[in-house]
């Protein structure tokens, strides 16, 4: 799917006018530079699942000069680790896991390209400083909504770890994926409003 993303007016807004972006993934930086912390925005294309355990792998599979089972340039990663899909349904329940936990693998991913995470919770400093340099962007899924998010998801299939099980690496499809920029490319936080 090639790179894209535009402004329209929100159709499902209740006639207030608001302007909600639409990126396709994988996301190229000059769309992310258009980002500001708040903004709400749909994503589809292709992310990928990675957990706690996949980063330990991923981040090892670096160390060794290994080739990694997806490619980072553009890429979103989704902080979930999605429940067994019930009969009929492409995936089961997939709400975000707390972000934090992924802080100490994330600017070596930044590093390699990634450009963009989904999850939720604050960020430590280092990751904030890391987003800035390599500008990327932190996406915010609405929590407590595992169910609903699993709409947005048209396809998955397994590229890496099935061994960790639910925290095995997916490749998604998704459509219409709704997010919120938690943190932009400057650095920008909506948890500074606190």
């Amino acid at each position: 799917m090639p790179y894209a993303a535009q402004q329209q007016y929100c159709r499902d807004c209740p006639s207030d006018g608001k302007i909600m972006k639409i990126l396709n993934a994988p996301i190229q930086e000059k769309y992310i530079r258009e980002l500001k912390a708040g903004d709400e925005v749909t994503l589809s294309g292709t992310i990928y699942t990675v957990r706690d355990q996949a980063h330990k792998r991923l981040i090892q599979d670096i160390g060794r000069g290994k080739e990694l089972p997806f490619d980072t340039k553009g890429a979103v990663i989704y902080y979930c680790g999605p429940a067994k899909a019930p009969k009929g349904r492409v995936i089961g329940s997939c709400g975000p896991t707390t972000s934090s936990r992924m802080d100490e693998f994330t600017p070596l991913l930044l590093k390699k390209e990634l450009k963009a995470m989904i999850g939720k919770g604050r960020r430590s400093k280092e990751v904030i400083a890391a987003i800035k340099k390599y500008k990327a962007v932190y996406f915010l899924a609405p929590a407590g909504c595992g169910a609903l998010i699993s709409k947005y998801i048209k396809k998955a299939e397994t590229v890496a770890y099935p061994d960790l099980g639910p925290e095995q690496i997916l490749k998604l499809e998704v459509k219409g994926f709704p997010l919120i920029v938690g943190i932009d490319s400057q650095g920008g936080s909506i948890y500074d409003k606190d």
